[in-house]
């Protein structure tokens, strides 16, 4: 599998998400000023909803440009070495039942998920249970992963 294009995806995937964000804060922004959502009387709280609401969404905005500066420092500094697991590295599993899986360790943006080349790749993150387990590990190293109460154990076969 590329890793740049897998990369490229994500960054795609990222100015989506902003965009999508930047248009809800602005139409949240809109209905709190408008003139005609002025309270009538003290029970009358769909203005201040509405500014409840555009202050969710600015900060959901905030949130979407860190992603995608995270992921541009990413970038810029790609690891190196490919003996050991850090973020940056796309990760071929293989579980218990012999199935492949990969995955990819991103700084942000875990549980985004794509079809590359005709395989699944998903983001998972270092403060995840699944990207915790990770970090650290080498090929031929067996990983336990605790989600939900089970614990998963998976193979590492390849690190890129």
């Amino acid at each position: 599998m590329n890793k740049n294009v897998l990369l490229e995806r994500i960054q795609v995937q990222l100015e989506q998400t902003l965009q999508i964000a930047t248009e809800a804060a602005m139409r949240a922004y809109n209905t709190a000023t408008d003139d005609e959502n002025v309270a009538e009387n003290k029970y009358d709280t769909f203005a201040l909803e509405a500014s409840y609401l555009a202050h969710g969404q600015a900060q959901r905005v905030a949130e979407c440009k860190a992603d995608i500066s995270a992921y541009q420092h990413l970038l810029n500094k790609m690891p190196i070495q490919q003996k050991t697991v850090v973020v940056g590295h796309l990760i071929s599993l293989e579980d218990q039942h012999g199935e492949p899986k990969l995955v990819f360790l991103g700084p942000v943006a875990g549980g985004l998920k794509f079809i590359i080349e005709g395989e699944e790749v998903i983001i998972v993150t270092p403060s995840s249970p699944f990207g915790e387990a990770l970090l650290g590990c080498e090929v031929d190293e067996d990983v336990n992963v605790h989600i939900g109460g089970n614990i998963i154990g998976f193979d590492v076969i390849n690190i890129e």
